[in-house]
């Protein structure tokens, strides 16, 4: 049974209508829903902003210490230097002595031997 025109437009009618009435405060909702979702994920953004902020703060504070740290034993290796230092030329200083004491020695050992060869019959 074929329907007639009257029906259709009817028909089209009630069905604009029932979406009007109901399309809106979908929207409506739909809207608020979205903007709420917005506000919690920009929270959370900013919060997690916040923690990365914080990260970076401590990790910079981090790295000062570490810094001092550096310095600290950059410092001990300056001083183990200059002890260092001394004592090779206290040492440079004994072995000097030794060896004018040596060729001195030597020296006199053998003068003595040639002496002794000489006047000694």
């Amino acid at each position: 049974m074929p329907l007639a025109q009257e029906d259709i437009d009817q028909i089209r009618r009630l069905i604009r209508e029932e979406v009007e009435s109901h399309l809106p405060g979908g929207l409506v909702r739909y809207d608020l829903e979205l903007r709420e979702r917005m506000v919690r994920v920009e929270e959370e953004l900013r919060h997690q902003r916040e923690l990365m902020e914080q990260g970076f703060h401590l990790m910079e504070k981090r790295f000062e210490q570490i810094d001092k740290r550096f310095e600290q034993v950059d410092r001990r290796f300056e001083e183990m230097r200059g002890d260092m230092n001394q004592r090779f030329e206290a040492l440079t200083t004994r072995i000097d002595r030794f060896m004018r004491w040596s060729f001195a020695l030597t020296l006199t050992v053998g003068g003595l031997v040639v002496a002794a060869i000489k006047y000694l019959p």
